[in-house]
């Protein structure tokens, strides 16, 4: 018995140690929408709301991205709208995201899944702004099977 109280110590211990080291404080957000696996439609699109932002300063935005092997392409293209409410900032920008390399390596991280950021904008905000963010594909194919999830990362970048 005292075994598995000592496993069950060390397993929490463990957990709680790899929630502070992965957390960053300069992540105030990450979410990511899931998308049915048997096709993401083009006419689909993806929202995102950060809720009032706590300090004016600049921010890194990444888009993630998880896709599996059914994902037929080496690269997607995704359009990110988005507009800062009440200050106003409205952008629009076209994502190129290659997920192979020319040599046919996988960029991800994973095995069945793979997972990718890519940084698309450093973005001025302003306290107790909320961000809104559209995301769509803007390839030719009007479903695209294999994408299983995509996400918003906002990080802080002063301090």
């Amino acid at each position: 018995m005292a075994k598995k109280n000592n496993c069950f110590a060390i397993v929490v211990l463990l957990v709680m140690v790899s929630m502070a080291v992965g957390c960053s404080r300069k992540t105030i957000y990450s979410h990511y929408e899931p998308t049915p696996l048997e096709g993401w439609e083009k006419n689909d699109t993806l929202s995102f709301r950060v809720m009032l932002i706590r300090s004016d300063g600049s921010y890194k935005e990444e888009i993630g991205l998880r896709t599996s092997g059914a994902y037929p392409f080496t690269g997607l293209t995704l359009v990110v709208e988005q507009r800062s409410v009440p200050s106003g900032m409205m952008r629009s920008d076209t994502l190129h995201a290659r997920l192979v390399s020319r040599d046919g390596t996988v960029q991800g991280k994973g095995i069945v899944y793979y997972q990718y950021k890519f940084h698309l904008a450093n973005l001025r905000l302003n306290e107790a702004d909320t961000l809104y963010v559209s995301i769509r594909h803007n390839m030719k194919r009007e479903i695209l099977p294999g994408i299983s999830d995509v996400g918003l990362i906002l990080q802080r970048l002063d301090e």
